[in-house]
């Protein structure tokens, strides 16, 4: 089974990867040299390169010379792991078993952008990595492949991705034996059971010392790197949190949110929220000092 790959961030090198150790057919690869909009971009040729794969560098999927480079290939699946824009209806059309897409959440629901960031930021319990049949749509094609991951109040956006990781890769294995053999199966969505998230922007990412502290937790640890980090603003520059912790402790009721309570270092100190204390383990130098609003 011939396969064309399409990716531009980590988990397009993952499961890449993971197509090369299976000793699977790849004839081409389309990538991207770099991204504004990707944090965790990956400029996938560096692979292609050291294992003799041919790849080609875009800027449009959907623009004539990826699509003379798709057609060229003769593939049979094309595998887009990781591609922020839409793929038309004249590519869909190309590969006898469809193009297959990955989507880190429980589909038909949390469609649409950043759903590693949006289900700790939530606080969900659970998330899931699904591979689709691309259509026309965003996130609303048949479901090849779907497994359930259970999200630990320890998580945060790397031990996500990594677990999603995980079970991906061996999703991969199964379903594109699945593919050769013409053995898998269809899922439709239900398409009532949907919701989509939008795109974030820097002011989802504001904390506001009057969040409960379980939503000043969630933001944080989604946020956390390789993501560009919830930040909060001191002397109107921003500072960027990277790890902090709840603290409940009694007798703190009467105190206004926002009230540094310690600081510990440049990098640390505790805070007041609206609910408990926040004791901020990791952030971009800061000089606080105790009895200081935030």
């Amino acid at each position: 089974m011939k396969i064309l790959f399409i990716g531009t961030v980590k988990s397009s090198k993952i499961l890449l990867e993971k197509l090369i150790s299976m000793n699977e057919n790849i004839v081409g690869v389309l990538t991207k040299k770099e991204s504004k909009f990707n944090a965790d971009f990956y400029d996938i040729a560096q692979v292609c390169k050291r294992n003799n794969i041919d790849y080609k560098y875009i800027d449009n999927i959907n623009e004539k010379e990826s699509l003379e480079y798709i057609k060229q290939k003769d593939t049979d699946v094309i595998y887009c792991f990781g591609l922020s824009q839409i793929i038309g209806k004249e590519i869909i059309e190309i590969p006898n078993k469809g193009v297959i897409g990955f989507h880190p959440a429980h589909l038909p629901k949390n469609r649409g952008r950043h759903p590693v960031i949006w289900a700790l930021a939530l606080g969900l319990k659970e998330t899931a990595s699904t591979f689709f049949f691309i259509n026309e749509g965003m996130d609303t094609g048949d479901i090849l492949s779907q497994e359930t991951i259970k999200i630990d109040y320890t998580d945060d956006a790397n031990s996500l991705y990594e677990k999603i990781m995980d079970i991906a890769k061996d999703q991969v294995e199964v379903f594109t034996k699945q593919l050769k053999e013409n053995a898998y199966y269809r899922i439709k969505q239900n398409h009532k059971e949907t919701n989509y998230w939008r795109k974030r922007n820097k002011w989802d990412g504001v904390i506001d010392w009057r969040m409960s502290s379980r939503s000043i937790y969630n933001l944080v640890r989604a946020l956390t790197k390789p993501y560009v980090g919830a930040h909060f603003v001191h002397n109107k520059r921003d500072i960027k949190v990277w790890k902090v912790e709840e603290v409940e402790q009694i007798g703190f009721e009467n105190i206004e949110p926002g009230k540094v309570l310690k600081v510990y270092s440049k990098n640390s100190f505790l805070i007041k929220a609206s609910d408990h204390l926040i004791k901020v383990l990791d952030c971009e130098d800061v000089l606080l000092k105790e009895g200081d609003y935030l």
